[in-house]
């Protein structure tokens, strides 16, 4: 039987199956005095601009007042490295870093 290519692969398929990526994104603020909401909103944006789906966004204290947005979402494999994604959120004023944390492959 002639193998057949599942609906996640690409047209110019390489025998390996494309996926859906779990990406945990986070963003420093330059200080705590900071408003994280406008940041946290232009940051879903540009996200759902780069292809993310299911965006969640948490606060994280990290030390002294000083707290973190961390962003969960999901991407599409194809798309792949997110180093354009971070470098574009870390341009956001007000905005110190930006790096993924955390990057896993979805099952199921």
């Amino acid at each position: 039987m002639p193998y057949a290519a599942s609906p996640d692969q690409t047209s110019e398929d390489s025998g390996v199956s494309m996926g859906v990526m779990i990406v945990t994104l986070r963003i420093m603020p330059e200080g705590v005095e900071i408003n994280l909401e406008p940041i946290k909103k232009r940051a879903v944006e540009i996200v759902t601009e780069f292809g993310g789906r299911g965006c969640k966004a948490e606060l994280n204290e990290v030390a002294f007042g000083l707290k973190a947005i961390m962003l969960m979402f999901s991407v599409d494999e194809k798309l792949g490295s997110t180093e354009k994604l971070e470098k574009k959120i870390a341009a956001i004023k007000g905005v110190s870093s930006a790096e993924v944390t955390d990057l896993r492959r979805a099952i199921g």
